[in-house]
């Protein structure tokens, strides 16, 4: 399965050596057999995927309108150089949540009020986050920002001017990652599976017989019952009997 790493970053306000920057990074994630994730607008996240199609990369778009004519045509947004595109019907705001949540990596890339909130999903969710100096905007405040919020979330932010290796670096946190995560789970041998059915089995079979007990204990207190009052019965008829 594709490492899914997301570019988010200035729809406008940019300039060509953010642009320029913002294509190589695509390309970088394509060389580094990644799937780009981007937020299918315009703007730099459209430079990485031009990129990154260029370099023969996955791309796929997480649309914040229902369908396509809401995509192209009321969020004047690019459909060209998507092999997906993910409607969402979420709006501009609604659809970053599902952009950072399908991601492995969030790279920013410039940036205004909306690559803000998505650093902050990305951030409170203990994403692995690379910025790419050079882009301006929100990614040159990043560091300051990180200070201000002063909280621990788990999250890993690598700064980087040069798209390449800022994916290398980013690549190998997200493998070390996922080999801590598969040395905390232990492997499923075919042993351990059969000890699980077999657990499974035993636990089965206590609750039959815990059943078939409650049943037996049920008719051992109807039939006691019954005994008493036969016993009553007995016990009254033979007083009468002697009177």
């Amino acid at each position: 399965m594709k490492t899914m790493v997301g570019v988010m970053g200035s729809v406008s306000g940019y300039d060509d050596r953010a642009s320029e920057l913002a294509y190589r990074l695509g390309r970088a994630i394509a060389q580094a057999d990644c799937a780009l994730v981007t937020g299918a607008c315009p703007g730099l996240p459209y430079d990485a995927v031009r990129g990154a199609k260029e370099a023969g990369g996955l791309t796929v778009g997480v649309s914040p309108g229902h369908n396509f004519s809401e995509h192209t045509v009321k969020y004047a947004s690019p459909w060209e150089g998507f092999d997906v595109i993910i409607y969402t019907g979420s709006g501009l705001m609604g659809r970053e949540i599902t952009g950072v949540r399908s991601c492995d990596i969030v790279v920013l890339t410039g940036g205004r009020s909306g690559t803000l909130g998505e650093f902050a999903i990305a951030y409170d969710e203990g994403k692995i986050i690379g910025v790419l100096n050079g882009t301006g905007g929100i990614s040159d405040h990043i560091a300051e920002l990180v200070k201000v919020i002063n909280k621990e979330t788990g999250a890993q932010i690598f700064y980087d001017d040069d798209p390449a290796r800022l994916i290398a670096n980013l690549l190998e946190l997200h493998i070390a990652r996922c080999q801590i995560a598969q040395h905390q789970s232990p492997p499923s041998s075919p042993e351990a599976t059969e000890a699980r059915c077999a657990i499974n089995n035993i636990d089965h079979a206590i609750a039959l017989m815990e059943r078939e007990v409650r049943l037996i204990q049920a008719n051992i207190t109807e039939l006691r019952q019954q005994q008493d009052a036969y016993r009553d019965v007995a016990l009254t008829g033979a007083g009468e009997g002697r009177g």
